[in-house]
């Protein structure tokens, strides 16, 4: 355990961070297996939705430093893929 003050406030920032990240990237994930399960039942309205909302989430994580923008351009492009083959 630290003992100076600035080095305990470090750690409980770091939590609070990786908590924040644990919940954003558990929402990504849950949203593009949504996603992936409607393109699955061929559900294009519901795909549609998912789309919108799996694309906003993968940038808002980009946003956070939760994924590499490469990495979301991957994601975003296999999610337009998808799609598109419906």
């Amino acid at each position: 355990m630290a003992n100076i003050k600035s080095a305990k406030k470090r750690i409980l920032v770091n939590r609070n961070k990786a908590l924040r990240n644990q919940m954003l990237k558990s929402q990504l994930k849950t949203v593009i297996k949504k996603f992936n399960a409607a393109v699955e039942a061929g559900d294009k309205e519901a795909a549609s939705e998912l789309y919108r909302l799996a694309v906003k989430k993968v940038d808002q994580a980009v946003a956070h430093g939760i994924l590499h923008k490469n990495n979301a351009a991957h994601k975003k492009s296999e999610f337009a893929l998808k799609y598109n083959k419906m």
